[in-house]
């Protein structure tokens, strides 16, 4: 792989950097954080309108841009660095993948284009404590965690007029204000389980929303029930939904990757820039070696972890899938929740501050590893499709 840039992909960067710190400042993520939705109307429509962000990774068929998952993972390193409010992991990373991939010619040409445009969003309706269980990104995801017949998650039933949906979803991603819900119900009782994956519009009948509170604000999450819903499969009913979920979670792991170091790296950033400025004992606390030393194994782990979110960018848009994507977002996962802890730190009695953004890192690396994590699974996962630890010939690996 080269790993240097191309004049494009620089160009995006930078463009989404400047755009980003004009529109994206401190002041305007909080006020954007205490809106109904969780994000600024505003900003996304620039991103989509003058960036084209939205349709970024699409196809120029539908109205996107064309570029591949490195281009996409690229920018979101630089929306984490800002820790940018906005709908583009549900919508961009997680649902749109979905309707592209398994969506029938007649759903791809009515909603791939406004989901490129920006003009609609949309959201994965998989409970967040299952999400990367549902990506395969931390074991199988051919089980029950659906709803495997039983209470909870949401079930589908055919009816002589199509689909219908009962359940509830109770951490989805942009859950309460998206558009468009590609909501995932288990079918077939006990006989034939499978998981299928439906079309329902936000504002349909008998579908309830509401925001919850959660950790990470600028990640904000809705809880979703669907009472007796009209919906829509997705695509056909012998589509690979599984094999589709897991492609989609290797291309978030690489986009999710890539934006953790982003966050991580503005954070050690932050407070490189502050030890620099407070004194203690007549010279900035920035000078003493203790602080140096643990401001240098910040920063190894951060370019460890930019190294391998980079790779896992190429790796995603090259099709290959033996377990690193998911190695690349536990290191950066861990990079992140480093370098947002020591900010902390460093920063003393500020850093507890809600007026300062120190905490808003931390909570975003909290955030993260709740819904995509934890660390040590993504580790385990990747170790074994990887069979490090099967045995090999006659001899067996111990840990």
């Amino acid at each position: 792989m080269d790993t240097s840039l191309t004049p494009e992909q620089d160009g995006v960067r930078r463009a989404l950097r400047d755009l980003l710190e004009s529109r994206c400042g401190p002041a305007e993520l909080r006020a954007a954080l205490d809106t109904p939705s969780g994000h600024d109307p505003a900003l996304w429509t620039a991103l989509a309108e003058r960036l084209g962000l939205p349709g970024l990774a699409l196809p120029e068929t539908y109205g996107g841009v064309g570029c591949s998952v490195t281009e996409l993972a690229l920018a979101c390193e630089e929306t984490g660095r800002a820790l940018a409010p906005s709908p583009l992991l549900a919508t961009t990373v997680l649902a749109a993948p979905l309707i592209a991939a398994l969506g029938t010619p007649a759903q791809r040409e009515e909603l791939l284009p406004r989901l490129a445009s920006g003009a609609l969003t949309a959201a994965l309706a998989v409970d967040g404590t299952v999400l990367a269980t549902a990506l395969a990104l931390t074991g199988g995801n051919g089980g029950d965690w659906a709803g495997g017949g039983r209470a909870g998650g949401v079930q589908a039933r055919r009816t002589t007029d199509g689909w219908r949906l009962y359940g509830q979803a109770d951490q989805v991603l942009d859950g309460h204000s998206a558009g468009l819900l590609v909501v995932a119900a288990h079918t077939g009782g006990y006989t034939r389980p499978r998981t299928l994956l439906f079309l329902v519009s936000g504002d349909a009948a008998g579908v309830a929303r509401a925001r919850r509170t959660t950790v990470d604000a600028t990640r904000p999450q809705g809880r979703v029930h669907l009472r007796d819903v009209d919906a829509r499969l997705l695509g056909e009913e012998e589509a690979d939904v599984t094999g589709a979920l897991a492609e989609t979670g290797d291309r978030a792991a690489a986009v999710l990757a890539c934006e953790a170091v982003g966050a991580a790296g503005r954070a050690l950033e932050r407070t490189v820039e502050h030890v620099g400025r407070r004194e203690q004992f007549g010279r900035p606390i920035g000078s003493f070696q203790a602080v140096k030393h643990r401001l240098a194994d910040v920063y190894v782990d951060v370019q460890a972890a930019r190294s391998a979110a980079y790779y896992a960018a190429w790796a995603a848009a090259h099709g290959e899938r033996a377990g690193g994507l998911a190695l690349a977002l536990a290191q950066a996962l861990r990079a992140q929740r480093t370098a947002s802890a020591e900010a902390i730190q460093f920063h003393g009695g500020l850093g507890f501050t809600w007026e300062h953004e120190a905490h808003l890192y931390f909570k975003r690396a909290a955030g993260d590893e709740l819904l995509l994590g934890p660390v040590h699974r993504l580790r385990a996962h990747a170790a074994g499709t990887a069979r490090l630890f099967e045995a090999s010939g006659t001899r067996e690996v111990r840990v």
